[in-house]
């Protein structure tokens, strides 16, 4: 059966000579496998470019009951970006974010309002006025909110999680924190400050799934950040 969604792409492997396997997280069928035949054959160069992640899709799609790999029938951009894959920093950003959805999003899971929350931030990540620096992390604290974890206030952050309270800057990042959940703006932290709150939420991360490893994006984040700072 041929069904029509919009998509959010999170990632893709080579398959054979021309095909690809990617990984979509769509807004009315929820996560879904598909194989896409010949996108990288000399004939269709450059269609890998709808692939890439967080690239915002309009498909039709065949939806085969109990299938664990579905085929895409039509592809075409949903929005094109302007500055996101033509700025490193925006685009080591959407790799994180891409990433942190691989492993915190599960086959067929399937939630309208999550989907509609990803797409206003990576529409946002393309926006000329975005603040890049708070971008990620205010990422993670409001995706918290969508699986069902995310603390009230920064104190019941910190006691759950087990830290450091004699680290020098575990003051400093828990008034980070109180603002950035209050979503007011403020000057920027220091890069140990952080750095290790970033940490302190990849940690919180994994205390509530028990799936979520490593993530591999993160130094290149950090890296371009550093870069930005």
């Amino acid at each position: 059966m041929l069904k029509k969604t919009k998509g959010i792409v999170l990632s893709y492997l080579k398959y054979k000579e021309s095909s690809i396997i990617c990984k979509v997280f769509t807004r009315e069928l929820g996560l879904r496998t598909y194989l896409v035949n010949g996108v990288r054959s000399q004939k269709s160069r450059g269609k890998t470019a709808l692939y890439q992640p967080l690239t915002l899709l309009d498909l039709v799609v065949y939806e085969r009951e109990g299938g664990n790999i579905q085929r895409v029938s039509e592809a075409k951009l949903e929005h094109a970006f302007v500055r996101l894959p033509f700025d490193f920093y925006r685009s080591g950003v959407a790799m994180f974010m891409a990433e942190i959805l691989g492993k915190v999003i599960f086959e067929n899971y399937h939630n309208e309002g999550l989907f509609d929350f990803v797409e206003g931030k990576v529409l946002d990540l393309d926006a000329e006025q975005v603040i890049l620096g708070n971008f990620p992390l205010q990422f993670l604290i409001q995706l918290s909110g969508f699986l069902g974890f995310e603390p009230s206030d920064a104190r019941e952050f910190y006691e759950e999680l087990a830290v450091d309270k004699a680290s020098p800057t575990f003051k400093e990042r828990v008034s980070a924190l109180e603002t950035l959940l209050g979503e007011r703006v403020f000057s920027k932290p220091s890069r140990a400050v952080s750095q290790e709150l970033m940490d302190d939420w990849l940690k919180f991360y994994a205390m509530h799934m028990e799936t979520f490893k490593e993530v591999k994006s993160l130094e290149v984040l950090r890296s371009l950040m550093d870069q930005k700072r």
